[in-house]
């Protein structure tokens, strides 16, 4: 077991791998920016380096930095926690030049997902069902307008290097294609430095789920069960649950086993995340993330397995702690995001919180790395943290969120608490009868 774990990243993703580094007896360094230094992770680990000024190209994404502190502090493994340098091959690749674990999957396992066409065409092959689309980039317009008409209208135009909704556009027919295609590849241009683009199938009203899996170097691969993520604004995840509304135990039982099979079949290390959208009782491949997720606590809570516990022991070649057999599913969870942002207009909102209460009691859980007179910067992504309660049931579980909404208490700073008291106290929340688009059909009702 590794003996000195560095965290490459902030916030309260960074606390939640400090805590689980503590309860496996192993030592942690935080790493910070200028901006980050009273941060809560900074201030519990063993140790801590800063690695450069606010901006996060010149700390959190500055690898020579990140590098030169595990030499400096001797620590043998990095885990990356999620965004940042998490899907970033070429970082995992140098660590391991350097001897260094990277608590994570394989670099080659990073590329393929990370270019979706790739990742479209690997699942594919093995047996994950995919949206009808375009075999690869499209090269041309007229090819667009090819595929388009034979996959028929509306199709959506998708960044092959996306990510985050950007490089995405919707073309309702023919007239409309070309602007899509041109206006998509702009933004991919600009986004991500790479305009290649595919083409599939737009589904009107389908739920976002997603399948967690967890794979060792033993040839032992489980899937988690699913996470449905529908609630979402800007193609940004704001609520997840699990299990979904939308499933059966039987159609839970058939996708995680495909996706358990080809996860298999990969050669897979770590854990992965299989996301889809769904609809009329169908699964179709939007993309893998090989990292953790921000909502990996709704499955922690309902099969109460520590993922990241699992990625720490798989990293250092132990077999995970469980099968698929002693995998149980029990009651219901939910995770609300809670932001530093008007819940109205959803403008950030950082500066000083000068009340900080978080809610308690049976089956809830908050994982956040700020307190009263925390100073939240305005460099960094605005959530302040995560709000995870658990019941017996949806309802039940509901009930308990409803309550400890009213219970948590921040103030100094706008936060979108007002917009979860709102949201599920609606009716269409409480059938569990969304989809991908409702959020945002909710949001224009005012």
């Amino acid at each position: 077991m590794f003996e000195k774990v560095l965290i490459a990243n902030r916030g309260e993703i960074a606390l939640r791998v400090h805590r689980a580094c503590q309860e496996m007896g192993i030592s942690t360094v935080a790493v910070h920016s200028t901006a980050d230094s009273d941060a809560m992770h900074v201030r519990l680990a063993n140790e801590s380096v800063c690695i450069g000024p606010a901006p996060a190209s010149e700390s959190y994404l500055n690898i020579p930095a990140i590098i030169s502190a595990c030499e400096i502090t001797g620590a043998n493994a990095v885990h990356p926690g999620y965004g940042f340098l998490s899907e970033n091959a070429r970082f995992a690749e140098i660590l391991e030049a350097h001897d260094i674990t990277f608590i994570g999957p394989k670099s080659d396992h990073i590329k393929m997902m990370g270019d979706k066409i790739v990742a479209k065409s690997t699942v594919k092959a093995l047996g994950i069902p995919v949206v009808p689309g375009s075999d690869g980039g499209i090269t041309s317009e007229e090819q667009a307008m090819k595929v388009a008409k034979e996959i028929g209208f509306p199709v959506l135009f998708k960044a092959a290097a996306g990510g985050g909704g950007r490089g995405m556009k919707v073309a309702k027919d023919e007239d409309h294609l070309l602007e899509a295609l041109r206006t998509a590849r702009s933004e991919a241009k600009a986004a991500f430095g790479d305009d290649a683009m595919y083409v599939e199938k737009y589904l009107g009203q389908p739920r976002h789920i997603e399948v967690q899996v967890v794979a060792d170097a033993h040839g032992n691969v489980v899937h988690l069960g699913e996470r449905d993520c529908s609630l979402q604004r800007r193609h940004q995840k704001v609520l997840e649950e699990a299990p979904s509304p939308a499933l059966n135990d039987a159609g839970r039982e058939k996708i995680g086993e495909i996706v358990r099979r080809a996860i298999g079949k990969l050669g897979y290390l770590g854990v992965g995340t299989i996301e889809f959208l769904y609809e009329d009782g169908e699964f179709y491949f939007i993309e893998m993330n090989t990292r953790l997720q921000v909502e990996h606590p709704v499955t922690e809570a309902i099969t109460g397995i520590d993922l990241v516990r699992e990625q720490i022991r798989i990293a250092a070649g132990l077999e995970m702690s469980f099968t698929q057999e002693e995998v149980q599913f029990n009651g219901h969870a939910i995770e609300c995001r809670v932001n530093a942002e008007n819940p109205k207009t959803f403008a950030p909102s950082p500066g000083t919180i000068r009340g900080f209460h978080t809610p308690g009691g049976l089956g809830v859980r908050v994982d956040s790395g700020v307190y009263t007179g925390y100073k939240i910067p305005p460099y960094y992504d605005s959530l302040i943290g995560k709000l995870i309660v658990h019941g017996r049931n949806r309802n039940e579980c509901i009930m308990r969120l409803r309550r400890t909404l009213n219970e948590f208490v921040i103030e100094g700073v706008d936060t979108t608490i007002p917009l979860f008291k709102d949201l599920i106290a609606d009716p269409d929340f409480m059938n569990g009868d969304y989809h991908i688009h409702w959020l945002e059909e909710f949001l224009a009702r005012d």
